[in-house]
């Protein structure tokens, strides 16, 4: 058998192909952190890598705090298990403040401004009832530009984090009630342990790519990897370039079948060399916002319309698809339907490159 390709050793590595995970939380653990700014699609990012598990299924996870959502590594929303997320922002947080500084600034909160809207809101949430933005936001007053930049930084202080959803509105919750097992590390440990997670739950992967995913510096990177030793393999393409992956990365079977990739999904937003295989020539911009994966390709993008009682999917393609590769299409589209636990149509169209 020919060796797997990049991507096809990535769909084995972050659980979707083969061996899945076993629990919402493992999923996140798993992969280290998953980037949730789109909070449906990576739900069903978690789901894809969790047989049987529904969109309520994530939910009630998060609702009950086995999985969190706060800013950490890159300056965006990401899930965090509960016991790794104070070893995770005091590694990643001060360097995250740093590149918002500016932001902080243009919406009027200096350094003063910006620790009494922190008193402020552990003061609202000391209860321990969880509040809506909105909620504090009437607690902190001044510009309403500001709120998401006070969450922000609270945020990434380690005080505030995600609370269980009202109905669809997010909350916000102290993060010593939602975590209250959660350890730190000593930076050289934490640094050790978020690398050996990345490469591990994405390789193969480069220092490029961890350096983008994580924030932290090429240097920190390189000393981290010459701790773990032989806890990673390292292997060199024709160019020379390092790739770095868990030991077991070179899984013994092929993927065959298809994946809706959601918007953010870690097997796309987690590289700084995407390297997407393409089935045919790239596409025009725009077309790849959401990928379809059969077999370890690139075959076209997706986009799914939400009814009361149903979900459609329509699909666009950028090259031919054989009778089974649209079988393929159809299970993925199917699995969608069944984490919404709504009847799914699929539409598939051909797309003008």
């Amino acid at each position: 058998m020919e060796p797997l390709t990049v991507i096809e050793r990535r769909l084995h590595q972050q659980r979707l192909a083969g061996d899945p995970f076993a629990t919402p939380k493992a999923v996140v653990r798993g992969l280290g952190a998953m980037q949730a700014q789109e909070f449906a699609e990576a739900k069903f990012s978690i789901a894809e890598r969790t047989p049987g598990c529904t969109d309520a299924g994530v939910e009630a996870a998060f609702a009950r705090g086995d999985i969190l959502r706060t800013h950490v590594l890159r300056p965006t929303w990401h899930f965090v298990a509960p016991e790794d997320i104070r070893w995770m922002l005091s590694l990643t947080a001060p360097r995250v403040q740093k590149a918002a500084a500016y932001s902080y600034r243009q919406a009027g909160l200096d350094a003063r401004e910006l620790a009494r809207g922190d008193r402020r809101i552990v003061r609202a949430l000391s209860d321990g009832e969880p509040r809506t933005r909105a909620e504090l936001g009437s607690v902190l007053g001044g510009p309403a530009g500001a709120l998401s930049h006070r969450m922000m930084h609270a945020e990434l202080g380690g005080l505030v984090v995600s609370g269980p959803r009202r109905g669809k509105q997010h909350t916000y919750a102290l993060l010593e009630a939602r975590a209250p097992g959660a350890r730190d590390l000593p930076r050289e440990e934490a640094l050790a342990e978020l690398t050996r997670r990345y490469f591990t739950g994405h390789g193969p992967a480069t220092v490029r790519d961890f350096a983008w995913w994580s924030g932290l510096t090429v240097t920190d990177i390189r000393a981290a990897l010459a701790a773990l030793g032989d806890a990673l393999v390292c292997e060199s393409d024709d160019d020379g370039r390092a790739w770095y992956s868990a030991p077991d990365a070179a899984a013994p079977s092929r993927p065959t079948g298809g994946y809706l990739i959601g918007m953010y999904e870690e097997l796309g937003v987690a590289y700084k060399d995407v390297r997407m295989a393409m089935a045919a020539q790239p596409p025009r911009d725009g077309l790849m916002r959401r990928p379809i994966v059969i077999e370890g390709w690139t075959v076209g993008s997706w986009q799914r319309t939400l009814a009361r009682r149903s979900v459609a999917v329509e699909a666009l393609l950028f090259t031919t698809v054989s009778r089974a590769q649209t079988a393929a299409l159809r299970a993925a589209a199917e699995r969608l339907g069944e984490f919404l636990e709504l009847p799914v149509t699929l539409e598939v169209r051909r797309a003008t490159v």
